[in-house]
């Protein structure tokens, strides 16, 4: 169930529709130097899930990387009680309901500093995206701020990604640039900081995992933003 990318690191790819958009979703989860476990963006909790992740080691951190991806971490968070809910100071406006222990920032908690850095994408505030970077594989993580569909049974998905033109490659979608990107200097200043982390790989929440040229893929996508 679990797949793993790289040393230190695993996915759980599952089915995940918007409306009528096919889009894919993916969790990952990194192993930290203590072992226990640091969960990006957790997908539909299930028993099989659970002891995927169980396998694996202890969970320490349960992170959801925007305003947007939240929606299973209510089960996570009640499944994993001693782990510590991290998210955007403004998921607690929108889901008061959800239990958060560490509001994201600028720089990376000391319980994953050093290992997992982190940049917050402003002006985007629908999204209030964080992007995470793996140092010891030099892996990023995106959410939303990106997708790398290559295959989906969806038309409407195919033709939506290829008017953005993201279709087969990593690359940001019309929606982001026309409506959510409310700041364009902010985005770009923000992701300079992304692309100065030369980074290997890429997982994506939305689609194929970016095993190689990383770094060339990341500058491909943003391009279109300048």
């Amino acid at each position: 169930m679990l797949q793993p990318v790289v040393d230190g690191i695993h996915v759980l790819t599952v089915p995940f529709k918007v409306g009528l958009f096919d889009l894919g979703g993916r969790m990952t989860v990194i192993r930290l130097p203590d072992g226990g476990l640091w969960v990006h963006s957790p997908v539909r909790f299930s028993p099989e899930a659970r002891a995927a992740v169980d396998a694996l080691g202890p969970v320490r951190f349960l992170v959801a990387p925007n305003l947007w991806h939240h929606l299973a971490m209510q089960d996570w968070a009640a499944a994993y009680p001693e782990a510590k809910v991290a998210a955007p100071a403004g998921l607690r406006r929108k889901r008061p309901d959800l239990r958060i222990d560490l509001e994201l920032g600028d720089t990376p908690d000391a319980g994953w500093a050093g290992v997992i850095d982190q940049v917050h994408v402003r002006g985007m505030p629908e999204f209030d995206e964080y992007v995470f970077f793996h140092r010891p594989s030099r892996t990023v993580l995106l959410t939303d701020l990106a997708f790398n569909i290559h295959r989906t049974d969806s038309w409407l998905t195919r033709t939506y990604l290829k008017f953005s033109g993201a279709w087969r490659q990593l690359g940001t979608t019309y929606l982001a640039r026309a409506v959510l990107m409310k700041d364009m200097g902010a985005v770009r200043a923000s992701l300079d900081k992304v692309l100065a982390w030369n980074a290997e790989r890429v997982v994506v929440c939305h689609g194929d995992v970016v095993e190689r040229g990383g770094q060339e893929a990341l500058a491909n996508a943003f391009r279109r933003l300048q």
